[in-house]
Protein backbone atom coordinates (compact mmCIF):
# COMPACT_ATOMS: atom_id res chain seq x y z
CA UNK A 1 0.00 0.00 0.00
CA UNK A 2 1.40 3.24 -1.12
CA UNK A 3 2.56 4.96 2.08
CA UNK A 4 0.72 8.62 2.64
CA UNK A 5 4.29 11.16 2.62
CA UNK A 6 6.37 8.92 -0.30
CA UNK A 7 10.28 9.47 0.92
CA UNK A 8 13.04 9.44 -1.31
CA UNK A 9 16.98 9.79 -0.41
CA UNK A 10 20.44 10.29 -1.64
CA UNK A 11 21.74 7.42 -0.07
CA UNK A 12 19.25 5.04 -1.93
CA UNK A 13 20.37 7.36 -4.97
CA UNK A 14 23.31 5.16 -5.05
CA UNK A 15 21.01 2.32 -6.38
CA UNK A 16 17.52 2.52 -7.62
CA UNK A 17 17.49 5.90 -9.64
CA UNK A 18 18.37 4.03 -13.14
CA UNK A 19 15.91 1.32 -12.78
CA UNK A 20 14.70 -0.08 -15.81
CA UNK A 21 10.82 -0.28 -16.80
CA UNK A 22 8.84 -3.53 -18.45
CA UNK A 23 8.85 -3.10 -22.58
CA UNK A 24 5.63 -1.22 -22.86
CA UNK A 25 6.64 2.38 -24.53
CA UNK A 26 5.71 5.95 -23.73
CA UNK A 27 5.98 9.03 -24.19
CA UNK A 28 9.39 10.96 -23.10
CA UNK A 29 10.42 14.33 -23.54
CA UNK A 30 12.46 15.74 -26.84
CA UNK A 31 16.03 16.01 -26.86
CA UNK A 32 18.67 16.03 -29.56
CA UNK A 33 20.09 12.66 -30.39
CA UNK A 34 23.16 11.48 -28.31
CA UNK A 35 26.63 10.16 -29.78
CA UNK A 36 27.47 7.47 -31.68
CA UNK A 37 24.30 6.47 -33.15
CA UNK A 38 23.80 4.70 -35.80
CA UNK A 39 20.85 4.77 -38.64
CA UNK A 40 20.18 1.40 -39.36
CA UNK A 41 16.39 1.67 -40.84
CA UNK A 42 15.01 5.01 -42.38
CA UNK A 43 11.72 5.94 -40.79
CA UNK A 44 8.95 6.74 -42.44
CA UNK A 45 8.20 10.09 -40.86
CA UNK A 46 7.98 13.68 -42.30
CA UNK A 47 9.70 15.76 -39.30
CA UNK A 48 13.69 15.24 -39.35
CA UNK A 49 14.63 14.29 -35.68
CA UNK A 50 18.61 15.40 -36.16
CA UNK A 51 20.55 16.73 -38.84
CA UNK A 52 22.91 14.26 -39.23
CA UNK A 53 23.21 10.60 -39.39
CA UNK A 54 27.02 9.86 -38.40
CA UNK A 55 28.24 6.24 -38.62
CA UNK A 56 29.48 5.39 -35.14
CA UNK A 57 32.94 3.60 -35.91
CA UNK A 58 34.49 2.44 -38.84
CA UNK A 59 36.26 -0.69 -38.43
CA UNK A 60 39.71 -0.38 -40.23
CA UNK A 61 41.40 -3.78 -39.36
CA UNK A 62 40.65 -6.04 -36.53
CA UNK A 63 40.78 -4.40 -33.28
CA UNK A 64 41.43 -1.03 -34.69
CA UNK A 65 38.08 1.72 -35.02
CA UNK A 66 38.26 4.63 -36.65
CA UNK A 67 35.72 7.91 -35.62
CA UNK A 68 33.86 9.54 -38.48
CA UNK A 69 35.21 13.00 -39.24
CA UNK A 70 31.75 14.46 -39.47
CA UNK A 71 31.04 12.98 -36.33
CA UNK A 72 29.84 15.91 -34.03
CA UNK A 73 31.39 16.98 -30.80
CA UNK A 74 29.24 16.44 -27.42
CA UNK A 75 28.36 19.68 -26.59
CA UNK A 76 26.72 20.12 -30.00
CA UNK A 77 24.33 16.92 -29.33
CA UNK A 78 23.40 17.10 -25.87
CA UNK A 79 23.79 20.79 -24.30
CA UNK A 80 23.95 20.75 -20.49
CA UNK A 81 20.75 21.96 -19.38
CA UNK A 82 20.86 23.98 -15.64
CA UNK A 83 16.86 23.29 -14.01
CA UNK A 84 15.22 26.25 -12.59
CA UNK A 85 15.74 26.30 -8.67
CA UNK A 86 12.40 26.12 -7.05
CA UNK A 87 11.96 26.96 -3.45
CA UNK A 88 11.74 23.96 -1.06
CA UNK A 89 9.25 23.79 2.02
CA UNK A 90 10.62 23.21 5.37
CA UNK A 91 11.92 19.51 6.10
CA UNK A 92 11.87 18.13 9.40
CA UNK A 93 14.94 15.71 9.77
CA UNK A 94 14.08 14.11 12.46
CA UNK A 95 15.16 10.52 12.37
CA UNK A 96 12.32 8.23 12.51
CA UNK A 97 13.96 4.89 13.57
CA UNK A 98 17.43 4.54 15.12
CA UNK A 99 20.44 2.47 13.42
CA UNK A 100 19.60 -0.64 15.08
CA UNK A 101 15.96 -0.65 13.76
CA UNK A 102 17.26 -0.74 10.24
CA UNK A 103 18.60 -4.03 10.43
CA UNK A 104 15.00 -5.68 11.67
CA UNK A 105 15.62 -9.40 13.05
CA UNK A 106 15.45 -12.11 10.46
CA UNK A 107 11.61 -13.52 10.30
CA UNK A 108 10.48 -16.53 9.27
CA UNK A 109 9.33 -17.48 5.96
CA UNK A 110 6.02 -16.68 5.39
CA UNK A 111 3.46 -19.61 5.44
CA UNK A 112 1.07 -20.29 2.41
CA UNK A 113 -2.33 -20.17 3.05
CA UNK A 114 -3.80 -21.65 -0.20
CA UNK A 115 -2.00 -24.31 -1.46
CA UNK A 116 -2.28 -27.22 0.15
CA UNK A 117 1.45 -28.39 -1.29
CA UNK A 118 3.98 -25.53 -1.45
CA UNK A 119 7.32 -25.12 -2.18
CA UNK A 120 10.17 -25.68 0.69
CA UNK A 121 11.29 -22.08 1.77
CA UNK A 122 14.52 -21.52 1.61
CA UNK A 123 16.84 -20.62 4.45
CA UNK A 124 17.78 -17.08 5.21
CA UNK A 125 20.98 -16.46 3.75
CA UNK A 126 21.46 -12.57 4.90
CA UNK A 127 21.94 -11.61 8.62
CA UNK A 128 21.40 -8.50 10.85
CA UNK A 129 25.05 -7.20 9.28
CA UNK A 130 23.69 -6.34 6.01
CA UNK A 131 20.96 -3.71 4.71
CA UNK A 132 19.10 -5.10 2.16
CA UNK A 133 17.25 -2.92 -0.33
CA UNK A 134 14.35 -3.59 -2.98
CA UNK A 135 14.51 -1.68 -6.02
CA UNK A 136 11.85 -1.81 -8.33
CA UNK A 137 10.95 -0.27 -11.63
CA UNK A 138 7.37 0.13 -13.22
CA UNK A 139 5.34 1.38 -15.88
CA UNK A 140 2.84 1.65 -13.35
CA UNK A 141 0.59 4.62 -14.98
CA UNK A 142 -3.12 6.45 -13.76
CA UNK A 143 -5.90 3.79 -14.14
CA UNK A 144 -4.43 0.94 -15.68
CA UNK A 145 -3.03 -2.31 -14.36
CA UNK A 146 1.05 -2.82 -14.48
CA UNK A 147 3.93 -5.10 -13.77
CA UNK A 148 7.34 -4.64 -11.99
CA UNK A 149 9.53 -5.61 -14.70
CA UNK A 150 12.69 -4.50 -12.93
CA UNK A 151 13.57 -5.97 -9.42
CA UNK A 152 17.32 -5.44 -8.17
CA UNK A 153 18.28 -6.84 -4.63
CA UNK A 154 20.75 -4.99 -3.38
CA UNK A 155 22.59 -6.29 -0.28
CA UNK A 156 24.77 -3.70 1.69
CA UNK A 157 27.60 -4.23 4.00
CA UNK A 158 27.76 -0.84 5.02
CA UNK A 159 30.34 -0.95 8.10
CA UNK A 160 32.69 -2.96 5.15
CA UNK A 161 31.55 -1.15 2.41
CA UNK A 162 30.58 -3.44 0.24
CA UNK A 163 27.64 -4.28 -2.02
CA UNK A 164 25.81 -7.10 -4.17
CA UNK A 165 23.62 -6.37 -7.25
CA UNK A 166 21.00 -8.48 -7.77
CA UNK A 167 19.07 -8.42 -11.14
CA UNK A 168 15.65 -11.02 -11.22
CA UNK A 169 14.09 -11.89 -14.01
CA UNK A 170 10.64 -10.98 -14.83
CA UNK A 171 9.32 -14.58 -15.67
CA UNK A 172 10.87 -16.00 -12.57
CA UNK A 173 8.59 -18.39 -11.66
CA UNK A 174 8.04 -18.70 -8.01
CA UNK A 175 5.67 -19.46 -5.49
CA UNK A 176 3.98 -15.79 -4.35
CA UNK A 177 2.31 -16.35 -0.46
CA UNK A 178 -1.46 -16.74 -0.72
CA UNK A 179 -1.44 -16.58 -4.22
CA UNK A 180 0.58 -19.67 -5.75
CA UNK A 181 3.03 -20.41 -8.48
CA UNK A 182 3.16 -17.48 -10.75
CA UNK A 183 5.43 -14.82 -12.43
CA UNK A 184 7.54 -12.58 -9.94
CA UNK A 185 6.19 -9.73 -11.80
CA UNK A 186 3.03 -10.38 -10.67
CA UNK A 187 3.30 -10.10 -6.89
CA UNK A 188 3.43 -6.14 -6.29
CA UNK A 189 -0.04 -5.56 -8.18
CA UNK A 190 -1.18 -9.05 -6.72
CA UNK A 191 -0.37 -7.88 -3.12
CA UNK A 192 -2.23 -3.74 -3.70
CA UNK A 193 -5.06 -5.78 -5.26
CA UNK A 194 -5.18 -8.15 -1.99
CA UNK A 195 -5.21 -6.21 0.60
CA UNK A 196 -2.50 -8.59 1.67
CA UNK A 197 0.00 -7.15 4.79
CA UNK A 198 2.22 -4.42 3.78
CA UNK A 199 0.12 -4.31 0.02
CA UNK A 200 2.60 -4.79 -2.89
CA UNK A 201 6.06 -3.99 -0.91
CA UNK A 202 5.02 -6.70 1.68
CA UNK A 203 3.64 -9.28 -0.94
CA UNK A 204 6.94 -8.55 -2.71
CA UNK A 205 9.14 -9.04 0.19
CA UNK A 206 7.60 -12.04 1.46
CA UNK A 207 8.17 -13.79 -1.89
CA UNK A 208 12.10 -13.14 -2.59
CA UNK A 209 12.07 -13.90 1.50
CA UNK A 210 10.39 -17.31 0.40
CA UNK A 211 11.81 -17.95 -2.85
CA UNK A 212 15.23 -16.09 -2.88
CA UNK A 213 16.25 -16.51 0.97
CA UNK A 214 17.21 -12.35 1.11
CA UNK A 215 15.08 -10.94 3.61
CA UNK A 216 14.25 -7.14 2.39
CA UNK A 217 14.51 -4.87 4.85
CA UNK A 218 13.61 -1.43 2.88
CA UNK A 219 12.00 -1.00 -0.59
CA UNK A 220 12.39 1.69 -3.24
CA UNK A 221 9.87 2.02 -6.66
CA UNK A 222 10.19 4.17 -9.36
CA UNK A 223 8.53 4.83 -12.80
CA UNK A 224 9.29 6.51 -15.84
CA UNK A 225 9.53 10.29 -14.82
CA UNK A 226 11.39 10.14 -11.72
CA UNK A 227 14.18 7.82 -13.67
CA UNK A 228 14.72 10.90 -16.09
CA UNK A 229 14.41 13.70 -13.62
CA UNK A 230 16.88 11.99 -10.91
CA UNK A 231 19.58 11.70 -14.25
CA UNK A 232 18.62 15.10 -14.96
CA UNK A 233 19.53 16.14 -11.80
CA UNK A 234 22.74 14.98 -11.55
CA UNK A 235 23.44 16.60 -15.05
CA UNK A 236 23.84 13.39 -16.55
CA UNK A 237 26.09 10.33 -16.38
CA UNK A 238 28.97 9.27 -18.26
CA UNK A 239 28.19 5.18 -18.71
CA UNK A 240 31.42 3.10 -20.00
CA UNK A 241 29.48 1.21 -22.82
CA UNK A 242 32.01 -1.46 -23.55
CA UNK A 243 30.27 -3.10 -26.25
CA UNK A 244 27.95 -1.95 -29.07
CA UNK A 245 24.41 -1.84 -28.36
CA UNK A 246 21.64 -1.28 -30.90
CA UNK A 247 17.64 -1.47 -30.63
CA UNK A 248 14.71 0.43 -31.42
CA UNK A 249 14.28 3.93 -30.22
CA UNK A 250 11.57 6.46 -30.83
CA UNK A 251 12.22 9.25 -33.58
CA UNK A 252 11.55 11.72 -31.09
CA UNK A 253 10.36 11.13 -27.85
CA UNK A 254 7.01 13.35 -28.65
CA UNK A 255 5.74 10.73 -31.96
CA UNK A 256 3.23 8.28 -31.28
CA UNK A 257 5.07 4.76 -30.02
CA UNK A 258 2.13 3.01 -31.78
CA UNK A 259 2.79 4.01 -35.14
CA UNK A 260 6.15 1.65 -36.25
CA UNK A 261 7.12 4.22 -38.65
CA UNK A 262 8.17 6.47 -35.75
CA UNK A 263 10.80 3.86 -34.63
CA UNK A 264 14.18 3.74 -35.81
CA UNK A 265 17.67 1.76 -34.66
CA UNK A 266 20.19 3.17 -32.25
CA UNK A 267 23.25 2.09 -31.55
CA UNK A 268 25.33 3.41 -28.46
CA UNK A 269 29.33 2.88 -28.17
CA UNK A 270 31.35 1.30 -27.22
CA UNK A 271 33.25 4.21 -25.70
CA UNK A 272 32.24 6.09 -22.53
CA UNK A 273 28.77 7.84 -23.57
CA UNK A 274 27.11 10.58 -21.92
CA UNK A 275 23.49 9.92 -21.47
CA UNK A 276 20.90 12.32 -20.15
CA UNK A 277 17.60 11.06 -18.45
CA UNK A 278 15.91 10.14 -21.90
CA UNK A 279 18.76 8.30 -23.26
CA UNK A 280 19.51 6.33 -20.37
CA UNK A 281 15.80 5.48 -20.13
CA UNK A 282 16.00 3.97 -23.15
CA UNK A 283 19.89 2.22 -23.00
CA UNK A 284 18.44 0.54 -19.83
CA UNK A 285 15.01 -0.38 -20.57
CA UNK A 286 15.30 -1.37 -24.49
CA UNK A 287 15.35 -5.20 -24.73
CA UNK A 288 13.82 -5.78 -28.45
CA UNK A 289 16.85 -6.33 -30.11
CA UNK A 290 18.39 -8.26 -26.91
CA UNK A 291 16.54 -10.30 -23.74
CA UNK A 292 16.10 -9.28 -19.93
CA UNK A 293 19.19 -10.81 -19.18
CA UNK A 294 21.16 -8.23 -20.90
CA UNK A 295 18.92 -5.63 -19.66
CA UNK A 296 19.72 -6.67 -16.44
CA UNK A 297 23.57 -5.90 -17.01
CA UNK A 298 22.39 -2.46 -18.92
CA UNK A 299 20.53 -2.15 -15.36
CA UNK A 300 23.84 -2.50 -13.11
CA UNK A 301 26.15 -0.77 -15.47
CA UNK A 302 23.74 2.48 -15.38
CA UNK A 303 22.99 1.69 -11.70
CA UNK A 304 27.41 2.10 -11.41
CA UNK A 305 27.35 5.58 -13.21
CA UNK A 306 24.90 7.03 -11.27
CA UNK A 307 26.76 5.69 -8.14
CA UNK A 308 30.04 7.21 -9.60
CA UNK A 309 28.65 10.81 -10.65
CA UNK A 310 26.74 10.99 -7.09
CA UNK A 311 29.81 10.04 -5.71
CA UNK A 312 31.95 12.98 -7.96
CA UNK A 313 29.24 15.77 -7.41
CA UNK A 314 28.56 15.48 -3.88
CA UNK A 315 25.08 14.02 -3.87
CA UNK A 316 25.07 13.11 -0.66
CA UNK A 317 25.24 16.66 0.83
CA UNK A 318 22.21 17.42 -0.69
CA UNK A 319 19.74 15.15 0.75
CA UNK A 320 17.55 17.14 2.12
CA UNK A 321 17.28 18.77 -1.19
CA UNK A 322 16.71 15.54 -3.13
CA UNK A 323 14.56 14.29 -0.69
CA UNK A 324 12.55 17.27 -1.07
CA UNK A 325 12.73 17.11 -5.41
CA UNK A 326 11.83 13.67 -5.77
CA UNK A 327 9.41 12.98 -3.06
CA UNK A 328 6.33 12.85 -5.47
CA UNK A 329 8.55 10.62 -7.74
CA UNK A 330 9.80 7.77 -5.97
CA UNK A 331 8.00 5.94 -3.55
CA UNK A 332 9.84 4.21 -0.36
CA UNK A 333 9.70 3.35 3.29
CA UNK A 334 12.78 5.05 4.35
CA UNK A 335 12.15 8.83 5.59
CA UNK A 336 14.75 11.60 5.81
CA UNK A 337 16.08 11.00 9.03
CA UNK A 338 16.80 7.48 8.26
CA UNK A 339 18.73 8.55 5.24
CA UNK A 340 21.01 11.25 6.75
CA UNK A 341 21.28 8.63 9.60
CA UNK A 342 22.85 5.90 6.60
CA UNK A 343 24.39 8.71 4.47
CA UNK A 344 27.86 8.68 6.19
CA UNK A 345 28.78 5.26 5.28
CA UNK A 346 28.36 5.88 1.56
CA UNK A 347 31.76 7.63 1.72
CA UNK A 348 33.09 4.00 2.12
CA UNK A 349 32.10 2.73 -1.64
CA UNK A 350 33.30 2.39 -4.47
CA UNK A 351 32.62 1.22 -8.24
CA UNK A 352 35.09 -1.70 -6.96
CA UNK A 353 33.12 -2.35 -4.02
CA UNK A 354 29.79 -3.24 -6.30
CA UNK A 355 29.71 -6.73 -6.94
CA UNK A 356 27.24 -8.01 -9.87
CA UNK A 357 24.64 -10.77 -9.60
CA UNK A 358 22.29 -12.05 -12.38
CA UNK A 359 19.71 -14.49 -12.32
CA UNK A 360 20.03 -16.20 -15.76
CA UNK A 361 21.38 -19.69 -17.14
CA UNK A 362 22.43 -21.50 -16.14
CA UNK A 363 20.94 -20.16 -12.75
CA UNK A 364 17.19 -20.95 -14.70
CA UNK A 365 16.09 -22.96 -17.25
CA UNK A 366 13.20 -21.69 -19.64
CA UNK A 367 9.84 -23.38 -19.37
CA UNK A 368 6.04 -24.19 -20.00
CA UNK A 369 3.73 -24.34 -18.01
CA UNK A 370 0.55 -26.31 -17.98
CA UNK A 371 -1.23 -23.24 -19.26
CA UNK A 372 0.84 -22.03 -21.73
CA UNK A 373 2.88 -19.70 -20.35
CA UNK A 374 6.90 -19.26 -20.92
CA UNK A 375 8.30 -18.86 -17.81
CA UNK A 376 11.98 -19.40 -16.06
CA UNK A 377 11.98 -22.40 -14.00
CA UNK A 378 14.88 -21.89 -10.67
CA UNK A 379 17.55 -24.38 -11.02
CA UNK A 380 17.67 -25.26 -7.32
CA UNK A 381 21.44 -26.07 -6.49
CA UNK A 382 22.87 -23.45 -8.97
CA UNK A 383 20.84 -20.99 -8.17
CA UNK A 384 21.11 -21.77 -4.43
CA UNK A 385 25.25 -21.94 -4.90
CA UNK A 386 25.36 -18.51 -6.43
CA UNK A 387 23.02 -16.64 -3.97
CA UNK A 388 24.46 -17.95 -1.25
CA UNK A 389 28.04 -15.96 -2.83
CA UNK A 390 26.03 -13.18 -3.49
CA UNK A 391 24.76 -12.63 0.32
CA UNK A 392 28.73 -13.73 2.30
CA UNK A 393 30.90 -10.82 2.65
CA UNK A 394 33.83 -11.07 0.03
CA UNK A 395 37.08 -12.15 1.18
CA UNK A 396 38.30 -11.47 -2.39
CA UNK A 397 36.83 -8.07 -2.25
CA UNK A 398 38.51 -7.28 0.99
CA UNK A 399 42.08 -8.66 -0.50
CA UNK A 400 41.69 -6.66 -3.92
CA UNK A 401 40.50 -3.19 -2.47
CA UNK A 402 44.20 -3.07 -1.03
CA UNK A 403 45.67 -2.96 -4.35
CA UNK A 404 45.43 0.04 -7.16
CA UNK A 405 45.92 -0.53 -10.83
CA UNK A 406 47.23 2.31 -12.80
CA UNK A 407 45.40 2.44 -16.48
CA UNK A 408 46.65 4.30 -19.22
CA UNK A 409 45.33 3.75 -23.00
CA UNK A 410 48.44 3.62 -25.12
CA UNK A 411 46.30 4.07 -28.30
CA UNK A 412 44.12 6.45 -30.32
CA UNK A 413 41.54 4.75 -29.72
CA UNK A 414 39.31 7.19 -27.05
CA UNK A 415 38.28 6.08 -23.80
CA UNK A 416 39.61 2.54 -23.84
CA UNK A 417 40.98 3.50 -20.48
CA UNK A 418 37.88 4.36 -19.21
CA UNK A 419 36.60 0.65 -20.17
CA UNK A 420 39.35 -1.16 -18.93
CA UNK A 421 39.33 0.71 -15.72
CA UNK A 422 35.45 -0.29 -15.55
CA UNK A 423 36.10 -3.97 -16.56
CA UNK A 424 38.37 -4.41 -13.85
CA UNK A 425 35.79 -2.00 -11.17
CA UNK A 426 33.69 -4.92 -12.12
CA UNK A 427 36.33 -7.59 -11.07
CA UNK A 428 36.98 -5.83 -7.76
CA UNK A 429 40.25 -3.58 -8.64
CA UNK A 430 40.62 -0.10 -7.36
CA UNK A 431 41.76 1.92 -10.45
CA UNK A 432 43.24 5.64 -11.61
CA UNK A 433 43.08 6.25 -14.64
CA UNK A 434 46.56 8.14 -15.93
CA UNK A 435 48.28 9.42 -19.44
CA UNK A 436 50.38 6.89 -21.63
CA UNK A 437 53.55 8.48 -22.98
CA UNK A 438 52.87 7.14 -26.21
CA UNK A 439 49.80 6.20 -28.10
CA UNK A 440 51.18 3.33 -30.66
CA UNK A 441 51.76 0.52 -28.56
CA UNK A 442 51.06 -2.95 -30.39
CA UNK A 443 50.49 -5.48 -27.27
CA UNK A 444 49.34 -4.54 -23.81
CA UNK A 445 51.63 -4.13 -21.16
CA UNK A 446 51.53 -5.15 -17.26
CA UNK A 447 54.18 -3.35 -14.97
CA UNK A 448 54.08 -4.77 -11.15
CA UNK A 449 56.04 -2.75 -8.83
CA UNK A 450 54.75 -5.15 -5.52
CA UNK A 451 57.63 -5.71 -3.47
CA UNK A 452 56.10 -9.83 -3.04
CA UNK A 453 55.63 -9.70 -6.90
CA UNK A 454 52.95 -11.97 -7.20
CA UNK A 455 52.63 -14.28 -10.12
CA UNK A 456 49.27 -15.11 -9.60
CA UNK A 457 47.81 -11.37 -8.98
CA UNK A 458 49.47 -10.35 -12.01
CA UNK A 459 47.86 -13.05 -13.81
CA UNK A 460 44.14 -12.29 -12.28
CA UNK A 461 44.39 -8.77 -13.41
CA UNK A 462 45.22 -10.19 -16.89
CA UNK A 463 42.60 -12.50 -16.88
CA UNK A 464 39.77 -9.54 -15.78
CA UNK A 465 41.27 -8.01 -18.75
CA UNK A 466 41.45 -10.92 -21.42
CA UNK A 467 45.15 -10.25 -21.88
CA UNK A 468 46.67 -13.35 -21.58
CA UNK A 469 49.61 -12.74 -23.24
CA UNK A 470 50.72 -9.62 -22.47
CA UNK A 471 53.39 -8.40 -21.82
CA UNK A 472 54.99 -7.93 -17.96
CA UNK A 473 57.68 -5.95 -16.71
CA UNK A 474 58.87 -6.69 -13.31
CA UNK A 475 59.85 -3.22 -11.28
CA UNK A 476 59.91 -3.24 -7.84
CA UNK A 477 58.93 -0.20 -6.31
CA UNK A 478 57.98 0.65 -2.72
CA UNK A 479 57.06 3.82 -3.16
CA UNK A 480 55.08 3.49 -6.24
CA UNK A 481 51.50 4.86 -5.59
CA UNK A 482 50.24 2.14 -7.41
CA UNK A 483 50.54 -1.60 -7.24
CA UNK A 484 50.35 -2.09 -10.97
CA UNK A 485 49.96 0.03 -14.37
CA UNK A 486 48.02 -1.54 -17.37
CA UNK A 487 49.12 0.29 -20.82
CA UNK A 488 46.63 -0.72 -23.12
CA UNK A 489 47.38 -2.28 -26.75
CA UNK A 490 46.49 -2.61 -30.03
CA UNK A 491 45.32 -6.23 -28.60
CA UNK A 492 42.87 -5.38 -26.07
CA UNK A 493 39.54 -5.61 -26.88
CA UNK A 494 36.72 -3.52 -24.82
CA UNK A 495 33.93 -5.52 -25.08
CA UNK A 496 33.43 -8.51 -22.69
CA UNK A 497 30.24 -9.31 -20.13
CA UNK A 498 30.44 -8.97 -16.18
CA UNK A 499 28.48 -11.81 -15.50
CA UNK A 500 31.74 -13.83 -16.82
CA UNK A 501 34.44 -12.14 -14.69
CA UNK A 502 35.15 -14.15 -11.16
CA UNK A 503 34.44 -11.70 -8.13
Amino acid sequence: MKPSQPRLAAFQLLFFSVLCYSCGAAPQEAVSPPPFILVTSAPNASPTPTPFQPSIYTPTQPGLWSFSAAMPTLEQILPTETPSPTPLPPIDPTVTADISQLFPTIAAPPVAETLAVTPTPLPPLTDNETVNFLLIGSDKRPGSSYRTDTLVVAIVWHKEGQVSLISIPRDLWVYIPTIGMQRINTAYQSGENSGYTGGGPGLLKDTIAYNLGIRIDHTAMVEFDGFRRIVDTLGGIEVPVACAYTDWRLIDPSYDPYNENNWWLYTVGPGQVHMDGELALWYARSRSKSNDFDRGRRQQETLRAIFDKALRTDTFSKIPQLYNDFSSTVVTDLGLGDLLLLAPYAVNFTNANIRGYYIRPPYVSSWTTPGGAAVLLPNEAELGQMLAEAATLSAYAEERETVTVDVQNGTSLETWDVLAASRLNYAGYQTVVSNASRRDYPTSVLMDFTTSQDAAQRQTILAALNLYSASVLSQPDPNSPVQYRVILGYDYDPCFQPQDLSH
